[in-house]
C-alpha cells in the first residue's frame, strides 16, 4: 500500500524501464521484495519481465536517445547474465540470447 505522503517519480521512459529491471532483479532473486523484505525466485516471471524489456527495447529503437538507449541495452545485459546463471542450463535451451543487439 502506498503512502500519498511519498512522492511519485515523474514518468519517463528511464524510469519506468529502471521499475521494470527493479522488479526482475525481485523475481531473480537478487534483491527482496519490498512488500515483504523477503527473498523470492520466480525464474519464469524474471523471463518474462526480460522478455518484455527486449520488447520495448526493439519497438523504440528508433525514437530512443542515446542515454535511454544505453540504459536499456545495459540493463537487459545484466538481466540476461544474472538469468542464465541462475537458471543453468534450462536458459540456453528456453532461448535466452546475452547478445546485445
Amino acid at each position: 500500500m502506498s503512502s500519498p505522503d511519498i512522492p511519485m517519480p515523474e514518468v519517463t521512459f528511464s524510469t519506468f524501464i529502471m521499475s521494470m529491471a527493479s522488479s526482475a532483479l525481485v523475481q531473480l532473486g537478487e534483491v527482496p521484495n519490498p512488500e515483504t523484505g523477503e527473498i523470492q525466485e520466480d525464474l519464469l516471471l524474471a523471463r518474462h519481465t526480460i522478455d518484455v524489456l527486449d520488447m520495448l527495447r526493439e519497438k523504440t529503437e528508433n525514437s530512443l536517445d542515446e542515454k535511454e538507449r544505453r540504459l536499456i541495452y545495459d540493463l537487459l545485459y545484466e538481466l540476461r547474465i544474472k538469468y542464465v546463471s541462475k537458471a543453468g542450463p534450462e536458459a540456453k535451451e528456453s532461448g535466452t540470447s546475452l547478445e546485445k543487439p
